[in-house]
Parts: C-alpha cells; structure tokens; sequence
C-alpha cells in the first residue's frame, strides 16, 4: 500500500483526496453489484466499516421492493441500454434503521474492465420534511375551521376547505383578494388594528367578531392569528384560524332568555331562593326571599343566624333541628314555619332544601359544605286552613242554619252553603272572588247554572254528599274554557234542627298559583341540565375545534423547528420527542371531546353511540367491555337516548375507578313497554346506604336525569359481590291529577 502511494502521481493523489474527502458516499462496484471501495462518508451514511460493506452485495442495502427497483435499472446499464441512472430509495443502517438516499450510478467505460460509479447523498430529512408537510396539509385540509394565510397588507395567500364552508368562497375566488372582503361595512378599521398587532410580532387569541360569507350572511367567528416570521424573525405574514360560533352565541342568547324568564316566573310566583356556603358561613339570599321575610333588597344578615332570628320563636327550635337533621343525612328537607315581620304581622312560609357533601364525594367524606334551596310564602293556603277548621268547628257544635250563613258570609275562605236541591244559600266574598260571581245576585240562583261546565264527576260527588258522605281532594283539575284550574277542595253535608242533611258545604281553595309555582321548580332541573349538556357541548366542541386545531399548529411548528438544520442535533432530537407528545395530548383532547359531545348519538342513534363510547372508553381505561342490545325500538326520543347515553358514562366511570375489576357488562334493550340499560360489574361493589347519604358515586345525578324522563334507577350491589345498575324509562308515561279520599 505505501509502495502504491509512493508511486502515485499528484492527479492520482488528488482524486484520492477528493474521493476521501467527498460529503456524499461514493462506492465503486464490479458489474456483479459487489462494492470494490466505498469512501468514508458511504461508511458513515450506512454505520459499516469499508470491509464490512465491500462483503455486501449493493441489494442486500435495502427493502425487498427499493433493491428490485435498483437491481433491474443495474441490469439495463449492465446491458448497455442505458450508462446511467438514478432513484431515491430506503438504505438499512448497520443498527437496522431505515434512512433515505439519492442514488445516481453511471458505467465507468473508460477501462479495460468497466466498473460503475455509484453516489449516494443522504435525503433522510427532507424526506421526513415532506412527509410532515403532507401529513400537516392533510390536518389543515381537513380541518371543519377555516385556516387561511396571508400578507401583511391584508391579501389572501392559502384558503383551506374549511374556509369555503364557512365564508362560500372557494379557493380560487379568495386567494389573491383582500380579506377585508370579509368584514362587515360597521367595522372598517378592525383589520387595519389587527394587522398592526401583527405586524409588531404580537398573536391575537380568541378575538370574537362579525363576518359577512359570500351570500352576505353574517355570521359570528372567534379568531386566532399568528404572525408568519423568516429566519431572521422578521414578520413577513400571517395565519389564522376562524371557527363559527353562530350557534354557540344563539345558545348563549337563549340561556340568557331562559333563565331571565326563570327570574322573571320565580319573582311573579313570590319564590326565594337561597344559597348557604356552609364552610365560610355565607348565606346569600335573593331579594324575593328577603322580601318574603319583610325585608328590604340587601336587608338580610347574610348568616344563618341572622335567618333564625327572623323565624317565629316557638319555630324556631323545630327549624334549627330540621336543618341539624339535613346536614347529618344529606337528604332532601322540607318544613314550615312562621316569621315575624317587623310590623309585628306573622307570615307562613314553606321550605325545601338540598344539602352537598364535599366536592371529593367519597364515602368516607361527609362534610357538609353547601345548602341550596327554596322558600314560598304560603300565608293564604294557612289561613285558608283555618278558616276551614273554623267551618268545621262551626258543623260540629250543628249551629242552627241562620247562624252558619253568618258564619260562611264572613269567613275569609271560599265557601259555598247550598241546599238539597243545590241552590246557593250563602257564599263568602272570598268565593265571589275567586270565581268572579257578583254577591248579589248569587243566593238562590242553583249551583249547575252558574257553572254550566262543571264536570260530571263533580256532580257525583256532590250527590254522594247529600247523601251524608264527606270527601276531600288535596288536589284537582279543572280543564275549562279560560284556562285550567287547580283547587283543593272539602265536601260535606250540613245537618238540619232534626239531624238530617239539609243541604252540602262547599270548601274551596285555589292552589293553581302553587302548581304553577310546583311546575316552575320541577321546570328547574331541567333547565339545569340542558343548560350543563350546551355546556357540555360547547367545552367538547372548544376542546376539537379550537384546542386541538391549535395543537396541530404546534405539531406544525415543531416539525419545521426539528427540520431547521441550523438547531443542535441535541434540540433537534428534543423537539422531535415534544412533537410526539404534542400529537398524543392531541389524541387525548379529541377522545374527551366525543365523550363531552358525542355527535354519535345524533347519527348513529343510541345503540351506535354506546358502541362507540364503549370501545374508545375500553381503549383508553385499558378495559374489556362486553356491549349487548336487541329489541331496541326505533326511533327512541332524543331526550331519552341523551339520559341513557349520560348513565353509561357515568356507571363505567364509577365502575372503572371503584370496582377494582378489568371486566365489565353493558346490555341495552327494549320491551313491550319500557326501554332497559344495565351496566354490570363484578368487583367490590358498595354500601348502597352509605353512598347515597355522601351522595357518591354519581347517584344522584343519574336518578335526576332519570326523572326528568319518567325513568327510575335500581341498583344491586353488596360489598366484594359486584355491582348492578338498572337504569328504566317507559315509553310512555301519566300520572293521576286527583288524589282523593271519601
């Protein structure tokens, strides 16, 4: 070899020199494919010795399908058709990675014995570099939000799918136009202000506003747009992305609407409410409920003291001790009571209150830490009640019949004295009032022609009396003409000088405030829950369309960061590790927004969406679920799918994070009559007594949705013997309007 390079003359020495020195891999073959010298940059590219590689043959470089592609171009320019090539293709390294080169191979004729040239140069990064920018293209493409670039003087460079869908423009008609085609005449400077802020490298995140789409339908957008900066970090444009938010502000606006009218009905219907932070002792109340104590707005003490204070002080203990009673069990709590006002006047009032555990909701936790509820001011229907004790007391002593109308003139409830042909023979004024008669012209007219709808029923019930029975109804429907009436009502014969009944006693009481008032708090929970599944929807359709775009972007600017050579290898390497994570919080975000909004149930119907949920739930918690349905019926109502499809959600939470089991039974199916969910478990199960007083586990917000459906929740559980939860919903439900007991 010394010999060789003492004879060496300085051509030779130089191409030698630059063979070695060469930043491409150089390899010189036999026409049999076998590498005679290769150069050390070929030996770096592949992680082999010069001796390691000249014992290979150029196929065994790489994949099955790359060295096919090579070896019959190398037959053509073996066979003269051809005296050179080129192609870019995969290489394995010596610790087995796959990199990529540009191979270019030409026929050395010149000597006796051709050889072939081969160069390889290493594209490894840009081929990662196009396969990013595809794969980024294809997010951007595919993206529901529209996402546009631009110049700093306001021109429109790129225009994905989502912006046509969004503004009706397609790509050829908005790029090269002014995005101020865009903006509405009421706000000609609001681009001018965001191109300056992005002009001076600053980001504008969220920023809702008004555009107008190609038709001229305003639509409302929230933006977020970044300035585009060059290698030096000078701002040479801007992206953005738009999403269209009409119809969360629509939802907005009719939460708004809803709950205003809420107010509006609760202080219409003499409602208070309360709300009592049992940790910091702070009792805030409405102003309905402050008046309804005989205060001014802002009046009230704002302590739980200050409420016991006000209350009647032979109340007062009963109260304290209901409230003790509440805290201790976590139940629902209702009661009544006096205050006192500050004018000495004494005012009946009727409560219902709900007390909640520690946020954490454990079993083991049962500290009281809130109490919400509700006050109505019931002094009438008490005072009704007495007087209807008073009118009892007076049949009792059988008063003679003058001195009972006396008693019944003046009475300050409705009452009615008729005789056995069912003609008036008194009414007190509270009567005429409540039904609109004149005093005057009432007595001896008879009681079927002043109310010529009354319903049969009614006149059943009144023979029944005459005949010596009393009834009563706590409550009773009246569908008329004007609207539908609700009392509650006594029946009962009056007696004659010789113990006979010489007529009925009609006790009436208006209640249709109180059911309006009733079907006002039933209404409550409703409203509260479709109020949590807009929120719902909108914090799922946030995490997909703003956050989760907002990662692509920053998977986006990673990948171009790890692709710039001018970073270190080390950051480089680093960037590329918070890519990934960046792409699996992405993963992440998009599971917990279907789970938050799962637009399954809307497309695919209940069944199709458990599916669904079951299998992305069983790959995420690492759990086998066995999911089962037959005899559905078709369609189910949208609020029932919705109830059912919350419950599953629930149960396998519960299941997955108390049972202590990897297995679990989902069945949905239908009957004649009802629509079923079980979802089963057989793991450690729970004290079903203990659970509901610390209201864990969920329970109570699955037996609320369940309600507001007519449906019920049975649960079959015992400690260490599994669990069972039956959720039911009939298709079709009622419920009798009278309750009454002769």
């Amino acid at each position: 070899m010394g010999e060789a390079a003492q004879t060496r003359t300085p051509e030779t020495q130089l191409f030698h020199d630059v063979f070695n020195a060469s930043p491409i891999g150089i390899a010189v073959e036999n026409l049999e494919g076998q590498p005679l010298f290769v150069n050390p940059s070929f030996c770096s590219f592949l992680g082999f010795s010069e001796e390691e590689l000249r014992n290979k043959h150029c196929v065994d470089f790489s994949p099955r399908e790359d060295a096919e592609k090579d070896w019959a171009l190398f037959q053509q320019l073996k066979a003269g058709s051809i005296d050179h090539y080129q192609l870019e293709k995969r290489y394995f390294r010596k610790d087995g990675s796959l990199v990529w080169g540009r191979l270019i191979i030409s026929l050395l004729k010149s000597r006796p014995s051709p050889l072939l040239l081969a160069m390889v140069e290493d594209i490894t990064d840009k081929k990662k570099a196009e396969e990013a920018r595809f794969r980024h293209a294809a997010v951007i493409e595919s993206s529901d939000d529209a996402i546009a670039s631009g110049t700093l003087d306001g021109i429109i460079v790129s225009w994905n799918t989502g912006a046509q869908k969004i503004y009706g423009y397609t790509e050829a008609e908005a790029v090269g136009k002014p995005i101020n085609m865009l903006v509405p005449p009421e706000l000609p400077d609001e681009e001018n202000r965001i191109l300056e802020t992005l002009k001076s490298g600053d980001r504008i995140e969220h920023f809702e506003t008004v555009r107008v789409t190609k038709t001229g339908k305003r639509i409302n957008v929230s933006l977020t747009i970044s300035p585009i900066k060059d290698s030096t970090g000078r701002t040479v444009g801007c992206s953005g992305i738009a999403r269209d938010i009409t119809e969360r502000k629509l939802a907005e606006e009719a939460l708004r609407a809803n709950l205003e009218r809420l107010r509006l009905a609760q202080q219409a219907a003499r409602i208070g409410t309360f709300d009592w932070n049992i940790k910091t002792g702070v009792n805030t109340w409405t102003p309905e409920l402050e008046a309804m104590y005989g205060l001014p707005t802002g009046g009230f003490g704002g302590t739980q003291t200050a409420f016991e204070n006000l209350v009647h002080p032979d109340d007062r203990a009963g109260v304290i001790k209901l409230v003790d009673a509440a805290m201790k069990s976590g139940q629902p709590t209702k009661g009544e009571w006096r205050v006192v006002w500050a004018d000495g006047s004494v005012h009946w009032i009727a409560g219902c209150w709900q007390v909640f555990m520690d946020a954490s909701g454990e079993p083991s936790s049962g500290e009281p830490s809130k109490m919400i509820g509700v006050n109505v001011d019931v002094t009438e229907r008490k005072l009704a009640q007495e007087a209807r004790l008073e009118v009892n007391r007076a049949l009792e002593a059988q008063s003679r019949e003058e001195l009972l109308k006396i008693f019944v003139k003046h009475v300050p409830a409705a009452v009615a004295m008729l005789d056995r042909d069912m003609r008036y023979l008194q009414v007190s004024d509270r009567w005429c009032a409540d039904y609109s008669l004149d005093n005057s012209k009432i007595v001896g007219r008879a009681h079927y022609e002043v109310f010529p709808d009354l319903p049969d029923r009614w006149k059943q019930l009144h023979r029944r009396a005459l005949e010596g029975e009393t009834l009563r109804a706590e409550e009773d429907r009246w569908d008329r003409d004007g609207g539908t009436n609700w009392s509650r009502w006594e029946i009962r014969p009056w007696k004659n000088g010789d113990g006979q009944p010489g007529g009925i006693l009609i006790f009436s009481e208006d209640i249709t405030r109180r059911k309006q008032i009733e079907e006002s708090l039933l209404e409550i929970p409703r409203r509260l829950i479709d109020a949590q599944e807009q929120e719902r929807t909108r914090i799922g359709r946030e995490l997909h369309d703003d956050i989760g775009q907002r990662l692509a972007l920053l998977a986006v600017e990673l990948q171009q960061l790890h692709e710039d050579r001018l970073i270190l290898p080390k950051v480089r390497s680093r960037m590329g590790e918070l890519q990934k994570q960046t792409v699996e919080i992405a993963a992440d975000i998009q599971s917990l927004s279907h789970e938050l909004h799962s637009a399954k149930l809307q497309y695919l119907g209940i069944a199709g969406a458990m599916i669904g949920f079951c299998r992305e739930f069983g790959e995420q918690q690492k759990v086998e679920i066995n999911f089962q349905t037959h005899d559905m019926p078709s369609p189910v109502l949208p609020n029932t799918a919705l109830c059912f499809f919350r419950v599953l959600q629930e149960a396998l939470h519960n299941a997955a994070k108390y049972s202590g089991v990897r297995h679990f039974e989902v069945r949905l199916w239908g009957t004649s009559d009802e629509i079923h969910l079980t979802v089963s478990d057989s793991g450690a199960g729970f004290d079903r007594e203990g659970t509901k007083e610390t209201h864990g586990l969920g329970l109570i917000s699955m037996e609320e949705r369940l309600r507001l459906v007519n449906g019920t929740l049975s649960i079959e559980a015992h400690p260490k013997r599994g669990t069972t939860i039956h959720a039911r919903v009939p298709f079709v439900s009622g419920s009798d309007s009278m309750r009454a007991a002769g």
